[in-house]
């Protein structure tokens, strides 16, 4: 039996969902890869296009728990870190609209952010993702950094979200 906060826990429970094969993984890891790679930026004030160059020539073939990043489609991690860089100042509104009166952002863990602008970004820009296809991937990908409290929060954050951009 494997940790259920675990990384490895994680990808096999998204690959029981319907949406399965190689590009639903490789879409996965790119949201794992972007949501670390958001998390770096803030921490190191690294710009957007360093990271993505740090990880396309170092990170892509790194092994993180078992999991080759190697999977991940590339193209899609820099659009997602592209689009929440670009978007950041209505994402964050799009977020903040969420979140109890007496919460800012800033008070949120930086994954937590960096998990609830991946998604919301995609919610917003992405019509083409199912909204329950990125709601799920996000709050699985919560489960990896936290524990089940925070991944009801990703869900409520990003259901509300959603709802606020596709309606």
């Amino acid at each position: 039996m494997s940790d259920p906060n675990s990384l490895e826990s994680v990808m096999a429970q998204l690959a029981e969902t319907p949406l399965t094969g190689k590009q639903r993984r490789a879409r996965t890891i790119a949201r794992l890869a972007a949501v670390q790679a958001l998390y770096q930026m803030e921490l190191a004030g690294e710009g957007v296009e360093t990271v993505i160059d740090e990880f396309s020539r170092h990170r892509f073939d790194a092994d993180i728990e078992g999991q080759m990043l190697a999977e991940a489609d590339e193209a899609y991690f820099a659009e997602i870190l592209r689009g929440v860089v670009t978007g950041q100042a209505a994402i964050d509104t799009a977020i903040k609209a969420r979140l109890a009166s007496n919460w800012r952002l800033e008070r949120l863990d930086a994954t937590l952010r960096a998990l609830l602008r991946c998604g919301a970004w995609e919610l917003r820009e992405r019509q083409d993702t199912p909204r329950e296809v990125v709601i799920d991937e996000y709050v699985e990908l919560a489960k990896a950094f936290f524990d089940e409290a925070e991944a009801k929060f990703v869900n409520a954050a990003l259901d509300g979200v959603a709802r606020d951009a596709r309606g």
